[in-house]
């Protein structure tokens, strides 16, 4: 097993002790027994990515995809000394970012989108990160997830939920949602989830996947949530 986060290898005798028998129930009666389990274990969830302001937010989670947290908390530090606002980075040429985002993957790709990205924010928002999920599933490489988690955790704007792979692998294997397309399944949360919750749901669900409810090998017997789950999908448990 490999190594897991301080906080969640601090609430693993907690898991232990929460797994109570209950009956299967739909979700919209199991989801207040979820949610306040996840309170327990992720009381302060938010991202694993570092970020100091709202720009330094709307970029590195743009640069997430497809990669790990981890590889950008790697590169946005050298990244942001060399462009620490939009309109540094929006006066770049994507070449010069390119040898800085190789170990990210899509690098060229990333490059062209960061650039551009910088040159809206700029010339429409005059440099600051707008405040609408309109406005910035508008600008390059952002969409609802990336907007979500932006609005929510630099803003405190709950404008949706983010649905990333992990988000969508834990909502469908506790029966949350029956859909496969991240749009739908957000849809099916927010009518779950009270708005108050939904940008520390959102993260709170991610790092539930990525420590717990793992694509292979889900630690089912380490789960504070396994009497309550279906086990939609999962073939060999923990």
């Amino acid at each position: 097993m490999q190594d897991l986060p301080e906080f969640t290898a601090a609430i693993l005798p907690l898991q232990r002790t929460l797994r109570r028998p209950m009956p299967a129930e739909d979700a919209r009666q199991r989801i207040g027994a979820i949610l306040e389990r996840l309170r327990e274990a992720y009381p302060e969830a938010t991202t694993e990515l570092r970020w100091s302001n709202p720009f330094e937010l709307l970029i590195v989670t743009v640069l997430s995809a497809q990669t790990t947290d981890k590889k950008v908390n790697e590169v946005a530090p050298e990244l942001f000394r060399r462009y620490p606002t939009a309109e540094t980075l929006a006066q770049a040429n994507p070449e010069e970012l390119e040898p800085l985002l190789r170990p990210l993957g899509y690098y060229r790709q990333k490059a062209r989108t960061l650039v551009n990205l910088a040159r809206q924010l700029v010339g429409r928002y005059g440099g600051e990160v707008p405040r609408s999920m309109e406005a910035l599933t508008s600008l390059p490489g952002v969409g609802r997830k990336t907007a979500a988690i932006v609005l929510g955790t630099a803003f405190g704007i709950r404008e949706g939920i983010a649905v990333d792979t992990h988000v969508q692998r834990v909502s469908q294997r506790l029966g949350l949602t029956t859909h496969q397309t991240p749009d739908k399944i957000e849809q099916d949360l927010m009518a779950l989830v009270p708005r108050e919750a939904w940008t520390w749901f959102g993260h709170a669900m991610v790092l539930h996947g990525r420590y717990v409810c793992l694509a292979r090998g889900p630690r089912c017997s380490q789960c504070i949530l396994a009497d309550l789950c279906p086990r939609i999908g999962v073939t060999v448990a923990a």
